[in-house]
Order: C-alpha cells, then sequence, then structure tokens
C-alpha cells in the first residue's frame, strides 16, 4: 500500500466490533481494486471533526453506524439521494469538489437480502415491528417492491403514529398502502407475509412482548439483528411453529455492497461473503 491507495472507513461508538472492514476487503479482492478500509471510534461529541479531518486528509469513503446516522444526514444536508432524504438518515458519506454526499442503503440492503432469501414477493403484507430510526431507514425500499400493506407497529402506538405522519408528508401517495399502530393483539387477526424486528430486543437478549397467534405457518420472519446463534426474536418465532427465519447478517453485507458499488461502480457478489462471515461467526460457538 502506498498514499495513493483509496482509503475508506467506517465510523461510528463504539466500532471495534465491526465487520465491514471484512467485509470490503473480501469486495475489493473479487473486483480486482487496491484499498485501505479501517475503523474510527470518534468519540460523541467529535463525529462533524472527524468526518472532516478524514476527507480534508484524502479519505474517499466513510461507512456510518450508530450513534451518528442522524448526524451524517444533517452534515451531507445538501446533497442528500432520495433515499436518505426520507430516511432522514445516512450511513453512506462521499466527498466530490461539489462538497459532501450521503446515502442511505440500509433499507435496499434489507430488501435485497429479502429478495436473496425468497423471503419477499410483489403483493406481500408486511409487519414491521419497531419505530425507530432501523425502521425509518427501510421503508422507502421495502414499499418500492409493491407489497400490499406495510404496517409499521410499536409498543407505544403515538411513536408508530409519528413516523408514519412524517413519511406520507413527504410521500402521500403511498397513504393506502402503509399504515401504523401498537404491537397489539389485533395485530394476531390478520395475515402477514412476512414480519420484519426492527427492534433493538435482540441486542438485549429479550424477545418481544408479541400478540398470540400472530404467525401463519407460511409466515417468514427476519431479524435485523444477527449473532452466532438465533436471536431472541428467531427463537420466539420458531416456538410458534415459524421454520422460515433469517437474521440480519446479509443485510449487512448487502448494504455494503450498495455503499461499495456508489463508490467504486462495481457490484460485488453478496452470497459469498455472507457464507464466510456466517462460517466463522458458527465456528466461535462450536
Amino acid at each position: 500500500m502506498n498514499n495513493a491507495t483509496p482509503r475508506f472507513a467506517v465510523i461510528g461508538h463504539p466500532v471495534a466490533h465491526s465487520r465491514s472492514p471484512q467485509i470490503h476487503a473480501a469486495f475489493a479482492e473479487q473486483v480486482g481494486i487496491s484499498l485501505v478500509y479501517d475503523r474510527i471510534d470518534a468519540a460523541p461529541d467529535a463525529f462533524a471533526n472527524t468526518v472532516e479531518y478524514f476527507f480534508s486528509t484524502g479519505g474517499q469513503g466513510l461507512n456510518v453506524t450508530v450513534p451518528f446516522k442522524e448526524e451524517a444526514w444533517q452534515l451531507a444536508q445538501n446533497r442528500l439521494s432520495d433515499r436518505a432524504r426520507l430516511a432522514a438518515a445516512v450511513n453512506t458519506l462521499w466527498q466530490t469538489d461539489a462538497g459532501l454526499h450521503g446515502c442511505n442503503t440500509d433499507g435496499i440492503g434489507l430488501v435485497r437480502d429479502l429478495q436473496r432469501l425468497g423471503l419477499l414477493a410483489p403483493g406481500a403484507r408486511v409487519l414491521l415491528l419497531g419505530a425507530g430510526g432501523a425502521a425509518k431507514g427501510v421503508i422507502g425500499p421495502l414499499l418500492d417492491t409493491d407489497c400490499e400493506r406495510l404496517h409499521v407497529a410499536n409498543r407505544t402506538a403515538p411513536r408508530a403514529q409519528s413516523l408514519l405522519q412524517a413519511w406520507l408528508q413527504q410521500q402521500p401517495a403511498h397513504a393506502e398502502r402503509l399504515t401504523a399502530g401498537a404491537i397489539d393483539p389485533a395485530l394476531s387477526e390478520q395475515s402477514w407475509d412476512l414480519v420484519i424486528n426492527a427492534t433493538a430486543s435482540s441486542l438485549q437478549g429479550q424477545s418481544l412482548d408479541l400478540p398470540t397467534e400472530l404467525y401463519r405457518p407460511d409466515t417468514a420472519v427476519y431479524d435485523m439483528m444477527y449473532g452466532p446463534t438465533p436471536t431472541a426474536f428467531l427463537t420466539q418465532a420458531a416456538t410458534h411453529g415459524v421454520t422460515r427465519l433469517a437474521d440480519g447478517l446479509g443485510m449487512l453485507v448487502e448494504q455494503a455492497a450498495e455503499s461499495f458499488f456508489i463508490w467504486h461502480g462495481a457490484r460485488p457478489q453478496t452470497t459469498p461473503v455472507i457464507e464466510t462471515i456466517r462460517s466463522q461467526m458458527t465456528a466461535t460457538v462450536r
């Protein structure tokens, strides 16, 4: 490596656990390019200065993870992609002569993984659990799949309704397909093709207080979180007879692939990278 080698990084706090360097190194090897990809642990009050320093010293692109996605959105406010504008969060930054640009690849990463796994088809009825930033970032790409209905359910109904109203102010045409409310028994009375967990419950090793009989035998269940063993959410679904289960490792790799494409103009293969990381995680618990 020399000083001309393009530099990239993931920035967050904490960030030592991030698999982004491994993922982007694998992508670069696939397409035959050289790059340096680091981790940057930024202090909570130093994000903007850290980003400015990175690009002013020749950095080419940043992946942004918690807790800085909304702040990244503010920094790139003048040059946001449509996905980032609607999500009100940015996970991909790059610099041109015009200034700082921002995009959100989380939603398209989720959709591509769901399609790769055969869990999402046009006309699906989708239940999205959670109304925080993770949910907000995937609503647009999910609606773009022509799902019949997307319902956002949250522990507290007002937060879900607030997300809904904010979205419909920008995209009123989605009013017939996008709904929101509380996680309550009424959800069991409806038929869902796909249930997605966008809450942080699995990070805390906790299952959700979901209505009984929420799932049908053919319902697909997806957790945005991932780990070496099934998450609490997936384990809970399995006890209700669900067999079509997947965690968010593929989403992680797919959203990275979209960032890679934005930066390099090359689209890498994701399945080999997902399989490699999965094997590595599985080996750690043997």
